[in-house]
C-alpha cells in the first residue's frame, strides 16, 4: 500500500469517465465544476474534494471502493470494473457480442 501522500486516481477516474461514454465537459456540467478543474483532477495536479467524489461515484453508479481500490486493502481486485463500466449502457446486441468474446477468451 503507497504512503496516503502518494495517492494518485486521476487516471482511474479518466478511464471511468470514458468507458462510460462522458466529455470532460459532460462530467464538469454534471459535477458543477469547471473543465479546467475536471482536467486537473485527471491529470493528478489537482485533488478532488469528498463532495465533487462523491458527486462523480453517483452519477457513474460507482463506489470510491472501486476509484480507491489499489491503495485499499482488500481481497478482490475490482479494477476489471472500470473497462466494464459501460456495459449496461449498451444494446443488447452489443452485450452479446461480449458476451461471447468472453467465453471464446476463456476457452483458450
Amino acid at each position: 500500500m503507497r504512503k496516503a501522500s502518494t495517492i494518485k486516481i486521476g487516471k482511474r477516474l479518466q478511464a471511468i469517465r470514458k468507458s462510460n461514454g462522458y466529455t470532460q465537459e459532460q462530467l464538469a456540467e454534471k459535477v458543477e465544476v469547471s473543465v479546467r478543474y475536471i482536467s486537473d483532477v485527471e491529470q493528478d495536479r489537482a485533488k478532488p474534494s469528498y463532495e465533487v467524489l462523491i458527486r462523480i461515484c453517483n452519477i457513474f453508479e460507482t463506489s470510491l471502493d472501486q476509484i480507491f481500490s489499489e491503495y485499499l486493502k482488500v481481497t478482490e481486485n475490482k479494477s476489471l470494473a472500470y473497462p466494464l463500466a459501460g456495459y449496461e449502457k449498451l444494446s443488447e446486441e452489443n452485450k452479446k457480442t461480449i458476451e461471447h468474446l468472453i467465453m471464446y477468451f476463456n476457452k483458450k
